[in-house]
């Protein structure tokens, strides 16, 4: 398991690329990743990596059997900001931040 906290993308963001990764083996997964243009799968990609280097050592694991078992986006703190506007007013500008968290196991051959 790897959790990575007050990541400064929105969650609704990271989550179209957490569902392409979702029930992938870990190698296949890092694969798919390299290769999206967003800025979010670099992202998401190293807290992949995180959790499989987790399984390894922590547990013994093999890092090529891993597979994806559960992988979303949940919201972080929000820094709200303000801009000014015509006649003398704001407007609030909500920067959004995530918590991403991965589960792998081992699968079964």
């Amino acid at each position: 398991m790897a959790i990575a906290k007050h990541v400064r993308i929105a969650p609704r963001k990271l989550r179209p690329v957490i569902d392409t990764v979702r029930g992938k083996n870990v190698d296949e997964a890092l694969a798919i990743l390299r290769f999206l243009p967003t800025p979010a799968a670099r992202v998401v990609a190293k807290v992949v990596r995180s959790a499989a280097a987790n399984a390894e050592n922590n547990f013994e694991m093999s890092p090529s059997d891993l597979r994806i078992v559960r992988i979303y986006a949940g919201d972080g703190r929000t820094l709200k900001r303000y801009r000014a506007r015509a006649r003398g007013r704001v407007s609030p500008l909500l920067k959004r931040s995530s918590h991403i968290t991965i589960v792998v196991e081992e699968q079964e051959q």
